[in-house]
Formats: C-alpha cells, sequence, structure tokens
C-alpha cells in the first residue's frame, strides 16, 4: 500500500486529487496534516502550497514529493529540497498521477519533459555525464543497440562502446539496466 498525503491549500484541488487516486485500490490517501508527512510514502503539494514556503535552512525531505506546477522549476533547488521529487502539469489525468505515485514510491524522479528544465533557462543538469553522453544514454533509455546508436547520432560503433563505457563509470552501474535506472534516479533522462 502507498500512503499518499495531500498537501494542497485548496479544497477543491485536495477533492479533485482524492478522486483521481481513488481508482487505484493500492494507493491510500492519509490525514492531510503536515504531521502525517513521516508516514507518508508521497506527498504531493503544489506550487502555492509548501514548496514555494520552504527556506534555504530545511534540510532534505525523506518523503517522495510531487510537485503540481505549470512552470519549468529549479531542478537544482528541488535536489537540494528533495531526495525523490517529480513535477507535472496541474491538469494532470488519473493515469498520469497514478504512474507517478508508483514511480515516485520506488525511488524515481518523474516529471514532463516542459517543467524538467532550470529556472534560469538552462537544460536540466546532466550530472556527471557530458553531453554526448547524456545523449548516449537517451538512446540506451530507448532501448537502442549499439550500432542503431551509432548511426542515430552519426558516431562509429566503437565511439558509442567508447561513451557506454565511460557511462557505466560514471554513474558506477555495470549494465544497461543499471544506466537507465540511475539516469531517472538522478532525473538525467525523462520518459
Amino acid at each position: 500500500m502507498i500512503r499518499v498525503l495531500l498537501n494542497v491549500s485548496s479544497p477543491a484541488l485536495r477533492a479533485g486529487l482524492r478522486a483521481l487516486l481513488s481508482s487505484d485500490k493500492s494507493i491510500s490517501i492519509i490525514n492531510d496534516s503536515l504531521e502525517e508527512e513521516n508516514e507518508a510514502d508521497v506527498m504531493i503539494t503544489s506550487a502555492s502550497s509548501r514548496f514555494s514556503a520552504t527556506d534555504e535552512t530545511d534540510p532534505v525531505s525523506s518523503t517522495a514529493t510531487l510537485l503540481l506546477s505549470d512552470r519549468p522549476l529549479n531542478v537544482r533547488e528541488m535536489r537540494r529540497l528533495f531526495r525523490v521529487w517529480g513535477v507535472l502539469p496541474n491538469d494532470v489525468s488519473a493515469e498520469e498521477l497514478t504512474a507517478a505515485v508508483h514511480a515516485l514510491s520506488q525511488g524515481l524522479i518523474v516529471g514532463t519533459s516542459t517543467l524538467l528544465f532550470e529556472s534560469e533557462g538552462g537544460p536540466l543538469s546532466q550530472g556527471p555525464l557530458s553531453d554526448r553522453e547524456s545523449e548516449v544514454l537517451g538512446l540506451l533509455a530507448k532501448g537502442l543497440a549499439n550500432k542503431q546508436i551509432a548511426l542515430a547520432l552519426g558516431i562509429s560503433e566503437h565511439t558509442v562502446k567508447f561513451h557506454v563505457s565511460s557511462i557505466y563509470t560514471k554513474l558506477n552501474v555495470t549494465n544497461r539496466t543499471e544506466a537507465f535506472r540511475e539516469g531517472l534516479r538522478g532525473g538525467w533522462i525523462a520518459l
């Protein structure tokens, strides 16, 4: 059972979120108070609720947090504030919301590509990876083989193998599945 805390200021939004999540029997809505945050697996909040009121001294929250917002956010700030986080638009569908709750409960970072951009206008931070390694990781995430990646990027298959090896080393993984998982957890790739 995934315990979800709804930390939203609007009663209408809270009721709407409850209704959207009610179809999934593996999700349980716990009391709508912040005292319950430590018992929650996932907290859903809006840009006008707790997130905007968080100050610089707050530690990283151990509760996975899903932010509902229609504006791109500062990824560095989200990483500083939350261990596991996600961002979805305010008009999220029931399927997207339940999928995000399940992914967050598994420790993955979720969001739409249009919202996963730095507020300063730059792209999502690639972490320890170079731009080319990030491109290779993105194509790995799509399930492409080395030969297909080489063709898509206009490089040799040997160069792809070099980049894959470098990705494994930098992410401290041993295979494509682990690289994919670390890319998702780090927020460096989005589905």
